[in-house]
């Protein structure tokens, strides 16, 4: 064999090499994964995409270790993101695409779902949940005990009051805060994100470190609680913001100086452990900020448009970040473009476990996010919910909306801007973060969508805030696009809602809310 064919063979031989070495390591010593989820977190809401009116030093600190997700999608609501995370599907694969599970739906994420929990058990994880599911309870059979985790503390509906932790559904309050299958009412009076964050730590010290872990610490916060006192805090984390006038808004910042408190406190956890030189930690939001007064609540997503339950930037570009000593090019941002769906199939490849599933939707990004590389995707499919008249669809550059919710009311751009000074920026990182727009002089710009009444088309490259539809300018566009759309269309499954059950309010069980169809 001549010199050139071996460094032929040897090229050839090169991914295979490091993918069997990647293996070896992983198996040896598969690396800790902890997903931490905020609830409803604006892009504004985090200093780290360039706000000055709420501070968020813990998570910043990460973010700026780390990879910040600079073009991450999420889906517009709370149930069909989660669903997106623990099957790696497209909501409209699993029949989760229509609004959000209620607490007396009998429904849930269908069981013929393999969750990412167990897969990870397969091979060898310890898995625990704390916090909120919103997947599903009427039967046991959905509850995150029977879904893959060996434990999970927290609540199972979409939300809870941050003192009583009571769910107010179907016209009825019930308790919500349950220790695997029971109920549990002795930390009443005490602040939801400081006890899941207690239950975190607990889970951490106590876990036997030769053993890969999995913590799924879903947070309630900055979701609003029970719409007589949506917005809550406690004096401590009130006091941190004195600058902001607007006292929901400072509440509102109080909740999210909690969550801040919250990821620190993990981080310290498992550096208290030495758990740290071989984790793998995702922060990243179920949706965009609910905004403007949906559901009560005051977060900020500008300057991006609209926010939770829109198919617009603010209701599904999340705030997320990637923190890990595994990665190999950091720190940096990234604009590589990505979806809640991949984090299955890259967590399963960063564990070791290489194996084809089929029919998922995400892609391994893995080699994205460590080495930098082109990401694999060129399209995201944001939603369909025929129901709604919902339809979203970005491929590459281009992003289309048809359909419109609640008439429109939450369309437009809202919240707080608080944005920093650019002069008084030192940190070249953190400024990279940021996405700045330029509102167009002609105010009709700005009104040429209307999603209700026909598609709109807009190029996020030159537009990120879109502004501008630029449908009747790119008709070929439209029309690639508008096929693209049609050919998701024909793969949507049956949404799983169910009618409210009467059987399910809490009255019958003991003021709680819990598993009812046995």
């Amino acid at each position: 064999m001549d010199i050139l064919h071996l460094y032929l063979c040897i090229i050839c031989l090169l991914p295979d090499y490091i993918n069997a070495l990647w293996t070896y390591n992983a198996k040896k010593s598969r690396p800790h994964i902890i997903i931490i989820m905020a609830d409803d977190l604006g892009w504004n809401d985090v200093s780290f995409h360039g706000s000055q009116e709420i501070l968020t030093p813990q998570i910043d600190r990460l973010a700026r270790e780390g990879v910040i997700l600079n073009n991450y999608y999420v889906t517009p609501m709370c149930s069909p993101s989660r669903a997106a995370l623990m099957t790696g599907k497209y909501p409209i694969h699993t029949g989760m695409q229509h609004n959000v599970l209620y607490a007396a739906q009998p429904y849930g994420l269908g069981l013929e779902e393999k969750l990412l929990p167990q897969y990870l058990k397969e091979a060898g994880y310890r898995n625990h949940a704390i916090g909120k599911w919103h997947l599903g309870f009427f039967h046991k059979n959905y509850t995150p005990t029977y879904r893959g985790f060996d434990t999970h503390f927290g609540h199972w509906t979409g939300h809870i009051d941050y003192f009583n932790h009571t769910a107010f559904e179907f016209g009825e309050l019930g308790h919500d805060l349950h220790d695997g299958l029971n109920p549990t009412r002795n930390r009443s009076g005490h602040y939801i994100t400081d006890i899941y964050t207690k239950k975190a730590e607990k889970v951490i010290f106590n876990h036997n470190t030769s053993e890969p872990m999995f913590l799924y610490l879903s947070h309630q916060a900055v979701h609003a609680g029970n719409a007589d006192d949506p917005l809550q805090t406690t004096e401590r984390y009130f006091a941190r913001y004195p600058n902001i006038q607007n006292r929901d808004r400072r509440i509102f910042a109080g909740m999210v100086g909690a969550l801040d408190e919250s990821v620190g406190r993990v981080y310290a956890a498992l550096k208290e452990r030495k758990m740290l030189d071989n984790s793998i930690i995702i922060f990243t939001t179920d949706n965009g900020g609910a905004t403007a007064g949906y559901d009560r609540n005051k977060a900020s997503n500008w300057p991006l448009r609209g926010g939770k339950d829109t198919l617009f930037e603010g209701g599904v570009r999340a705030t997320a970040f990637l923190w890990s000593p595994l990665l190999l090019q950091i720190p940096r941002v990234s604009t590589q473009m990505m979806h809640i769906t991949d984090w299955l199939p890259t967590l399963l490849y960063a564990a070791g476990i290489h194996k084809y599933i089929p029919g998922i939707d995400g892609f391994n990004m893995w080699p994205t996010l460590s080495h930098n590389f082109p990401s694999p995707r060129s399209e995201i499919l944001l939603n369909i919910d025929r129901q709604r008249g919902l339809y979203g669809l970005r491929v590459r550059n281009y992003k289309l909306i048809k359909g419109s919710t609640f008439a429109g009311l939450w369309d437009r751009w809202y919240g707080s801007k608080g944005t920093f000074d650019a002069d008084t920026d030192n940190d070249v990182k953190i400024h990279s973060a940021r996405i700045i727009c330029q509102p167009p002089t002609d105010p009709s710009v700005t009104q040429s969508c209307r999603p209700s009444s026909g598609p709109c088309l807009f190029d996020l490259d030159e537009d990120p805030c879109e502004y501008r539809n630029i449908a009747a300018e790119q008709p070929a566009v439209l029309q690639r696009m508008m096929k693209r759309l049609a050919e998701y269309n024909e793969t949507v499954v049956r949404p799983r809602n169910r009618p409210m059950d009467q059987q399910a309010r809490p009255r019958f069980h003991g003021g709680v809310w819990t598993t009812w169809r046995e």
